[in-house]
């Protein structure tokens, strides 16, 4: 079986469906299709893994080019979850990135231990507006305070 991983940043032959299908495994939510690709060509960097054809890994960076980036909607199949591709993933996005003075990203609860191998720490006054707030505390994302 080849386990080779092909790399793309281009956008032109995504398959958006299959790009909300895997936010919808791995598991991040349901992200709409038409959003995504709204969001993806928004977007200043991104990088999609693929094995076998099929659509393992993407993430993507929005950045004003020198000053702050944000890192977001990172996701990589459960396969291959613990297999180095997350973090191969992450050395993608961050490598155009480096020199800005901030680079933030949000993740889901409980993959804090990944990011913070990756030098990322807490930030003490970050805060955020959830359109579904109650979702957001649910999950975890908000604190009620």
């Amino acid at each position: 079986m080849d386990t080779t991983l092909h790399w793309s940043s281009d956008l032109h032959d995504v398959d958006w469906r299959e790009l909300s299908a895997l936010y919808r495994v791995a598991p991040l939510g349901d992200k709409d299709p038409d959003l995504l690709k709204v969001a993806f060509h928004g977007s200043r960097f991104r990088w999609f893994a693929r094995q076998q054809g099929r659509l393992v890994g993407v993430g993507r960076v929005l950045a004003d080019g020198c000053d702050v980036a944000y890192v977001c909607d990172v996701a990589v199949h459960p396969d291959l979850q613990g297999t180095g591709l997350g973090r191969e993933l992450m050395d993608r996005l961050l490598a155009p990135c480096e020199g800005y003075p901030k680079i933030l990203l949000y993740a889901k609860p409980g993959v804090e231990p990944f990011y913070r191998r990756l030098g990322f720490r807490r930030m003490a006054t970050a805060m955020a507006r959830f359109a579904n707030e109650p979702l957001a505390l649910e999950r975890g994302y908000l604190h009620g305070d």
